[in-house]
């Protein structure tokens, strides 16, 4: 007899994804997953960006034309966000992976976000007045 329930569909891939009646540790999860996508994504942008200014010192320029556009700030901002979130939950990952504060996985989460929130707040302020 065949398990239905283990098997991949469409729905059973957005469930992936799905915030809704987890605890503290399928939001982390959720988390990382979304931050290693977003960070997946950036570098075959960054990869294209970079074989762009390879054209020459006119894409150069073109290229840091393109860098003072707000929303690329924006974006830049989202991407240091994305880096600091996944680095800081892989370091909790990390840590429970070895045994160390797996009784305390809450409150090292707790603690790494609000590391995380300083850290992302501190680098906009200094990213958008300077």
């Amino acid at each position: 007899m065949e398990n239905k329930r283990n098997q991949p569909s469409p729905s059973r891939f957005w469930m992936w994804f799905n915030p809704i009646g987890r605890e503290t540790g399928g939001w982390a999860f959720i988390l990382n997953r979304l931050t290693a996508l977003g960070l997946t994504f950036y570098l075959y942008l960054h990869l294209v960006v970079l074989g762009q200014l390879a054209k020459g010192p006119e894409a150069y320029d073109g290229f840091v034309a393109l860098m003072h556009n707000p929303f690329i700030i924006v974006g830049e901002l989202l991407v240091v966000a994305a880096g600091i979130l996944h680095g800081l939950n892989g370091i909790r990952i990390i840590l429970t992976t070895f045994g160390i504060g797996i009784t305390y996985q809450k409150p090292i989460f707790y603690a790494l976000m609000a590391i995380a929130f300083i850290a992302i707040l501190i680098f906009g302020i200094r990213m958008f007045t300077a």
